[in-house]
């Protein structure tokens, strides 16, 4: 895989090799992705972009083991994560990894606090989540004002606009303090000035807190901002034209 000269010397936080995946109807296989290489590099806000049906979810799946590859290897901090076993999964799900979506998927019942401090109430267990409750708590409190909710603690998602469920999710995402997030179409359920706002979040947790950032989009304009945009075509990473002549 190509790499720029501002990564070269650096080892890839995740990065995958040779990953095949496709999917039936019926008899009829129907390839997905075809031996795709990705290397993700410690601290880069990268964009994946593509046609529908080009892959990108599916890659972003595989990445964050919620699905496994038919083919290939991942590889977290050098160490392979797509043949763990399912709690080995949910470890890194939990620990390591965090996880929005494009519709938030935040639990009705609870609170916006409360939904913040779900991983760490599973992550940790009941024992250990309450004799460590108030400073878990009180980072959760420090998130939700960092992304603008601090107002909101008290209320449930049915409460919430849009944008705000999507902001409670990123608290949610990061509050265990992961190497990685991944964005599967962030903004793509929000208005255009509320989507430039959740963009221009994931910016600032990206400089000021080195977090490290994969996301999908379908919009050009959002790739556009990220360090470096990896485009699908036919369930393959298609290479820029500059890139192909200096490898020849």
């Amino acid at each position: 895989m190509l790499t720029t000269d501002r990564y070269a010397a650096v080892m890839p936080l995740l990065s995958a090799r040779a990953l095949r995946k496709s999917y039936f109807k019926a008899r009829l296989e129907i390839p997905v992705l075809k031996h795709v290489d990705l290397d993700v590099f410690p601290g880069e806000l990268i964009s994946i972009v593509g046609q529908s049906g080009s892959g990108k979810s599916t890659l972003l799946h595989l990445l964050a083991t919620l699905d496994r590859p038919d083919g290939g290897e991942i590889r977290f901090e050098g160490n392979r994560i797509d043949n763990l076993a399912p709690a080995g999964r949910d470890i890194l799900r939990n620990r390591y990894f965090g996880m929005v979506f494009q519709f938030y998927h935040l639990l009705p019942e609870l609170t916006t606090l409360e939904n913040v401090l779900m991983p760490v109430m599973i992550g940790r267990g009941v024992l250990s989540y309450y004799a460590s409750r108030r400073r878990y708590v009180a980072r959760a409190k420090e998130l939700l004002e960092l992304v603008g909710l601090s107002h909101r603690l008290k209320h449930r998602p049915r409460e919430l606009s849009g944008g705000e469920m999507q902001r409670a999710a990123i608290a949610r995402a990061i509050i265990a303090e992961p190497k990685l997030l991944l964005a599967d179409e962030p903004t793509g359920n929000l208005d255009r000035g509320t989507g430039e706002e959740i963009l221009e979040l994931l910016r600032n947790l990206n400089a000021r807190h080195n977090l490290t950032i994969i996301m999908v989009t379908h919009d050009n304009a959002i790739a556009a901002e990220a360090d470096r945009t990896v485009r699908l075509f036919e369930g393959r990473v298609e290479v820029p034209v500059a890139m192909a002549v200096d490898a020849a």
